[in-house]
């Protein structure tokens, strides 16, 4: 806890860089400890109502997502392999896999140029783990 606090008062460096807020549940993860040295890093801590699991389902599904899909599936040696991953991993989520809740409909889709004839294409992340297929134009 002692280097994450060093951390946070130098110049704030990791994934709050140029964050204003910090929402989190009321998880025994965030002791009193963690969320007291974010305000000195320049960052308002939100806490969410008790009691109210369905305020961060978005986020909950996410991490169930990149946990079953990614994460659980590889062995990283270093924190820029997790790094990587996790960017793969959401780049994929936005811009190539089908979400139920969008009517399987992709988040972010490309411009279309499919004229249903093409061959069909398939593009790999993170050595064939999370695959997507599309036809060619």
């Amino acid at each position: 806890m002692e280097q994450v606090a060093r951390n946070a008062t130098d110049g704030l460096s990791g994934f709050l860089l140029g964050k204003e807020y910090l929402i989190i549940n009321r998880d025994s993860r965030f002791p009193k400890e963690f969320r007291g040295i974010l305000p000195t890093a320049g960052v308002n801590v939100i806490r969410t109502p008790p009691r109210s699991p369905n305020l961060n389902a978005y986020a909950e599904r996410f991490v169930r997502s990149i946990k079953e899909e990614c994460l659980s599936q590889m062995i990283f040696f270093s924190e820029k392999q997790l790094r990587t991953a996790v960017g793969q991993f959401v780049e994929h989520y936005h811009s190539e896999r089908n979400h139920q809740g969008l009517a399987n409909r992709l988040i972010e889709p490309e411009v279309e140029r499919d004229n249903g004839r093409g061959k069909v294409i398939c593009k790999s992340r993170l050595g064939g783990l999370l695959n997507h297929y599309r036809r060619a134009a």
